[in-house]
């Protein structure tokens, strides 16, 4: 059962529009939305506390690069109260870096943490307004899997960009700290070639830059494709979870019917699907790694290679040599940021683009326009619901009732009757305004609207909050409640009111129908429309039904379809649905 309030807006039920997959539209969306997060002042908070402790570091790294000097000349010239002085220099250090570095692990978890979280609690928002998730769900792939997208995307996207943007962040510091001590080293430096001399004022830093230019461009050459290769590996995980959270949910169905085998053919070429998307990954990252790893062997000789002229031609003593060395080591670490990262960054920009992808359909499911054909629904200025010149769009026709013109008043029962196909159910989504598509107008009352449904929804948790769903576990009282019950004919539940169980799994369809009787006896709604009456049309659930119209919900205006004979005593008056071609 659900209730709709008339306030709503009511959406065209077109599918929005293709959504851009631009870049730069992606980072728009996500700045919208950091824009707009209540978190957003402590987001702020923690990154510039991070920012601090990564200064702090970089400095750190400084005087411990010039701690080098004095330490390995004392070794070379094998100065023992120099070299014990320095260890003690070293400890300070060491232990001022530790702090530091425990700091911001502690920061940086945090950030994780608190980002998820905003970022999860915006598309939750997004999702779930009032009749936005249904809309978005008709719209096509990007709206069949949105737990992916909620719940593994997020958690992706929000660990990669702290990552990946602290990485940067912490990179960008240590370059422009160590551009300085590399340049002062090298700066005044000749070179001697053949018997002439030249200058390259600052050349480790010219050195630094061409080698480290040289392994990102060809690392994003090699790596770029990894992009797309992740952004279809998600969809395949995604499809591959649905699949299996079906075959789950439908487990006695598929028992019943000895679908196993099928089934497990399903799920195998889903498994197909996505080894063969996660292959190319391997392929593509092997293919990068020849690059990565190539530059990091190289690397290790490197700097000593570049900074040996200067230590050969006696401009630097060995101590020297060795703070050039872990300058170059420290200033090759950020500008090689990128080539240890193409494939994270890769991997980042396609999960980027899914869940802002995810968002931005939200919102333009809200902006869609309105079909050329659609059926207008406005609220009527009293107690009463019209249906003029009604005709509904659906893929196979057009469905509409037999009597162009409609009004229900509070406390008329109607009886909806059609042959199987005919579109009661989407009858039943017009009323609700999810389903616009076709022509004519609804006029609904200025009450809320309440909704039974085929198989009605038992959220998670106990029966108590099952029944007072979708209002507060506390909106009635415990006698109410069971009162609700028994008279619905489940009193054997009433001790199983605390008790938490998957209900859709526990009770079975009578109970469930049964159920939506005792929410309706607590919800008491003035308008109620019953998708298929005929479930209430049987035995002893007939008896009780016809009994809670006449009596309790006798002020209610009831809609409902069906076709049962036996039914035609509870409702006052009878309309046809009628299928008609589409113009």
């Amino acid at each position: 059962m659900s209730t709709l309030k008339q306030t709503d807006p009511l959406p065209s039920a077109s599918p929005p529009d293709a959504v851009d997959t631009r870049f730069p539209d992606h980072l728009s969306a996500m700045a919208a939305a950091f824009r707009v997060s209540p978190m957003r002042g402590l987001l702020l908070w923690l990154t510039t506390a991070v920012f601090v402790v990564i200064v702090a570091t970089s400095y750190g790294q400084i005087i411990l690069n010039r701690w080098n000097q004095p330490f390995y000349d004392a070794l070379q010239q094998r100065n023992l109260p120099q070299l014990i002085a320095q260890l003690i220099v070293f400890a300070q250090i060491a232990a001022g870096l530790l702090v530091l570095n425990v700091l911001q692990v502690w920061l940086n978890q945090m950030l994780h943490l608190r980002l998820r979280e905003a970022l999860t609690r915006d598309l939750i928002g997004e999702w779930l307004l009032p009749k936005r998730a249904f809309r978005v769900a008709q719209t096509g792939p990007i709206g069949i899997n949105p737990d992916q997208r909620l719940h593994e995307d997020t958690h992706r996207l929000s660990d990669l960009s702290v990552d990946l943007g602290l990485g940067l962040l912490q990179a960008g510091i240590l370059l422009l700290s160590f551009v300085g001590v590399l340049w002062s080293l090298s700066q005044g430096f000749v070179f001697d070639v053949w018997g002439s001399q030249f200058q390259i004022p600052g050349y480790m830093v010219w050195a630094a830059l061409l080698y480290s230019g040289t392994a990102s461009c060809l690392s994003w050459i090699i790596g770029r494709p990894l992009i797309v290769f992740n952004a279809n590996r998600y969809a395949r995980e995604a499809d591959l979870r649905y699949a299996l959270v079906r075959v789950n949910q439908k487990l006695e169905a598929i028992s019943l019917a000895a679908g196993e085998a099928q089934e497990k053919h399903r799920l195998e070429l889903d498994l197909a699907n996505l080894i063969a998307a996660t292959r190319r990954i391997v392929y593509a990252t092997t293919r990068v790694t020849w690059v990565t790893a190539g530059y990091g062997w190289i690397t290790i000789v490197a700097p000593i290679i570049i900074a040996a002229p200067m230590y050969f031609g006696g401009h630097l003593t060995f101590g020297g040599l060795m703070m050039a060395v872990g300058a170059f080591n420290q200033f090759h670490a950020s500008l090689r940021w990128f080539v240890d990262n193409v494939s994270s960054i890769a991997d980042w920009r396609a999960t980027l683009m899914r869940v802002a992808s995810f968002r931005i359909a939200l919102l333009r499911s809200d902006n869609a326009a309105v079909p050329e054909r659609h059926i207008d629904v406005t609220t009527s200025a009293g107690p009463v619901l019209t249906l003029d010149e009604l005709e509904i769009d659906s893929h196979s026709g057009a469905t509409r009732l037999s009597e162009p013109h409609v009004a229900i008043h509070g406390g008329d029962r109607i009886l909806v009757a059609g042959a199987t196909g005919a579109g009661k159910t989407l009858l039943t989504r017009a009323i609700a305004g999810l389903w616009l598509s076709g022509k004519g107008r609804i006029g609904l009352p200025d009450d809320e609207i309440t909704f039974v449904v085929r198989g009605p929804y038992l959220p998670p948790g106990t029966l108590r909050e099952a029944l007072c769903y979708p209002r507060k576990v506390d909106s009635y009282a415990d006698e109410v409640i069971i009162a609700a019950l028994k008279r619905a004919g489940l009193g054997k539940l009433v001790p199983m009111l605390g008790a938490q169980f998957r209900w859709n799994q526990i009770l079975g369809d009578d109970e469930r129908r049964m159920l939506s009787l005792a929410q309706l006896l607590l919800h008491r709604p003035k308008w109620i429309v019953i998708d298929d009456i005929n479930d209430f049309a049987e035995g002893e659930a007939f008896e009780i039904t016809r009994s809670i119209f006449q009596s309790e919900l006798s002020h209610a205006a009831i809609i409902a379809f069906g076709t049962a004979d036996r039914l035609q005593n509870i409702f006052t008056r009878t309309l046809t649905l009628e299928l008609v071609s589409r113009p």
